[in-house]
């Protein structure tokens, strides 16, 4: 009887033996394992040296296990598969698991965070982690995944794609129509004007100086009012009823749809910013982050 060995044996010669006792001939081992028949043989001849016991018994046209061959092969099998298992594992790291989304403020509480259920319905092996900030993103730094960004859409060394245009709108609360009338863009002088002052410089946005003045309206003062500095709270104060916003159009959609603002005098005005998906080429491959670009599209189509 063959006494175990107190250290283990080469890692080819264990390879070369599953391989053959897998396919019971040194050919198709040798097929598998991109070696020669030779090779395998001599792995085969190592490894039986190594433990003093043979493992194949030869025929004329067959190999054929031997007891001890046997009694190894399945623990010896079921370690490869684990190891094969671990190895793939470093393949998955960061497929799944926490995804980072960078946003501004406004645009996480307006528009992403009450549609992200969907998303973790959808993918309940993603946590997303919504990192809500005015400055823009350091993705190295940071462990930023992906951003939306809202811009003019040049991002050098950033994969880009736009995801949608935006447009300003005047709107209100209805509860501040029922005792006043708001009919035409003369009668805001009756109305407190909310300003959104939100660092997006984007000059073909306008503010209500640039409004009224388009409009043809002189005799409001179109520096009078609230301000805020981020769009949503621009939207929040006009749905309390403080006054009369432009609001970006996307921002304010779902709080239109519910009947929490109301649209002015059937005027959009679109604007050169967009919104933009962006991630680092790295990251823009891993499943979780194409997932969630994909989801976005999705959502995008149900707005319309």
């Amino acid at each position: 009887m063959a006494v175990p060995p107190k250290r283990l044996p080469p890692l080819n010669s264990l390879r070369a033996f599953v391989a053959a006792a897998r396919h019971l001939s040194l050919a198709k081992a040798a097929d598998e394992l991109a070696v020669t028949p030779g090779a395998v043989s001599q792995q085969i001849k190592q490894l039986e040296d190594h433990l003093g016991c043979a493992l194949f018994r030869r025929t004329n046209r067959q190999m054929l296990l031997t007891d001890e061959g046997q009694a190894i092969l399945p623990g010896l099998a079921e370690a490869f598969e684990r190891m094969h298992d671990a190895l793939q594992a470093i393949g998955n790291v960061g497929q799944d698991g926490r995804l980072t989304v960078s946003v501004a403020p406004s645009f996480a509480s307006k528009w992403l965070v009450p549609r992200l259920d969907r998303f973790t319905a959808l993918h309940p092996e993603i946590d997303v982690l919504v990192s809500a900030s005015m400055a823009l993103a350091d993705f190295g730094a940071e462990g930023i995944d992906c951003a939306i960004r809202y811009g003019a859409g040049r991002y050098a060394g950033l994969v880009t794609e736009k995801l949608m245009a935006e447009s300003v709108v005047p709107v209100c609360s209805p509860a501040l129509l029922k005792d006043r009338k708001l009919r035409t863009a003369a009668d805001l002088k009756e109305f407190t004007l909310l300003h959104d002052d939100s660092p997006d410089q984007d000059p073909s946005c306008p503010d209500w100086r640039m409004w009224l003045r388009a409009a043809g309206i002189e005799h409001v003062g179109a520096r009078r009012g609230l301000r805020f500095n981020q769009s949503s709270l621009v939207v929040e104060a006009a749905i309390s009823g403080r006054g009369v916003a432009l609001a970006k159009a996307r921002l304010a959609a779902d709080d239109i749809r519910a009947g929490r603002l109301a649209t002015l005098f059937n005027v959009k005005q679109p604007i050169q910013f967009a919104y933009y998906f962006v991630a680092p080429p790295a990251r823009s491959a891993l499943r979780r982050v194409q997932l969630f670009r994909k989801w976005l599209g999705e959502e995008i189509a149900r707005d319309k």
